[in-house]
């Protein structure tokens, strides 16, 4: 079999850790027979800076050809906040209807965690965040003098939303507005989601995360609708909780805790957190998944104040490769993966730098393939 996968090494580090995490991907191809054709990406901040455009015409449908998709980072300081963000990060999301945002957290071997864990403890979360509705929509503008008519359109495969709004402040004043939108589908689609991830973990509890009892009419919807589809999962108990009480519960004890269902804007913030639980961000691994092309990311940042300098973490990158690989069904070469990973940060030596060992981006790549090839496939 050939995999043609798409590569949009981004900014920062962003093309550092993605350079290890194929190279760990194609040794895993090689062990397990099957083939990897990586088709390059440029676009970033330097392709803006020099195009004056964040993608050219068709980039999306050219990026849609391939079978799934490995992004490093977005971000850089000569680029304002906004156009990354929304133009590429954002615009692959909605375009391919990403509506999964699917990021685990787990303890590893020599990992310093800010609390540590109690015999036979381990750390397992994973952050079920809805990835195409609510605050991220880039649905607002402007109040103040000659600024209050506002048209406001967002299509999603679901839908096409469209909405006038004429708005005043008395006295004048300059100010802004967002507007959030939940919509009943796609709230059942994520939430079914992560029941059935629950139900195939074996857990029997899963978390949903809002703020119902600041915004009833928009998280209380939220919390009504994911409380009826838990009634087709009667293995799970769904349990509601209000997520500035989960973050202060999580750091006291996270080990209650498995899989936690959040609104797209809650679940950016849950999943630092629980990543900081787990070492850092430079084991955080991320996908986001459809019904199309998937996507996968490290959680951190491009990082540009060490870009360049050998300090970055590629392990996170790399993990986003093994979800990749189990994304495409190809299950041993996930797990041959996630083994070297953790065999590698089990012997302790030599580990990131982010952990305090002295090793460089590179050199921690290194130390995984050559872990790959202690193990049968």
């Amino acid at each position: 079999m050939i995999y043609e996968l798409a590569a949009l090494p981004g900014d920062g580090i962003g093309p550092e850790v993605t350079t290890q995490a194929r190279k760990v991907l194609n040794k895993a191809a090689q062990k397990l027979g099957f083939t990897i054709k990586w088709r390059d990406f440029p676009f970033g901040a330097a392709y803006y800076l020099a195009q004056g455009h964040v993608l050219p015409k068709g980039a999306l449908d050219d990026i849609g050809s391939c079978q799934a998709l490995l992004l490093g980072a977005v971000g850089d300081p000569r680029v304002p906040p906004g156009p990354l963000e929304r133009e590429l990060l954002l615009a692959l999301r909605f375009h391919f209807d990403q509506y999964l945002n699917i990021r685990p957290a787990k303890s590893f071997p020599n990992v310093p965690l800010p609390r540590p864990l109690g015999p036979g403890e381990k750390l397992d979360i994973v952050v079920v965040r809805e990835n195409t509705e609510d605050f991220y929509m880039g649905l607002g503008g402007l109040l103040g003098p000659q600024k209050t008519n506002h048209e406001i359109a967002a299509t999603r495969k679901l839908y096409q939303f469209k909405a006038s709004l004429t708005a005043t402040l008395d006295p004048e004043l300059n100010g802004t507005f967002s507007v959030g939108l939940l919509t009943e589908p796609a709230i059942r689609r994520i939430a079914k989601k992560a029941y059935s991830l629950a139900v195939a973990r074996g857990d029997k509890i899963v978390h949903v995360a809002t703020k119902a009892n600041a915004l009833p009419d928009f998280y209380g919807y939220w919390d009504r609708i994911t409380r009826q589809e838990a009634e087709n999962f009667p293995e799970i108990k769904a349990i509601h909780i209000n997520v500035d009480n989960l973050c202060y519960q999580l750091p006291r004890d996270p080990n209650g805790f498995g899989v936690i269902l959040c609104p797209n804007l809650f679940g950016d913030i849950v999943s630092d957190l629980v990543s900081a639980l787990a070492g850092g961000l430079g084991l955080a691994a991320s996908g986001n998944l459809g019904d199309g092309l998937a996507m996968f990311e490290p959680v951190h940042g491009s990082a540009p104040d060490i870009a360049g300098t050998g300090k970055a973490n590629p392990l996170a990158a790399i993990l986003s490769g093994a979800l990749l690989l189990e994304s495409l069904n190809l299950k041993a070469a996930a797990n041959l993966v996630e083994r070297a990973v953790v065999g590698y940060l089990a012997e302790g030596r030599n580990l990131p730098r982010e952990l305090g060992g002295p090793a460089t981006v590179e050199r921690v790549g290194e130390l995984v393939l050559a872990q790959m090839d202690q193990y049968e496939p």
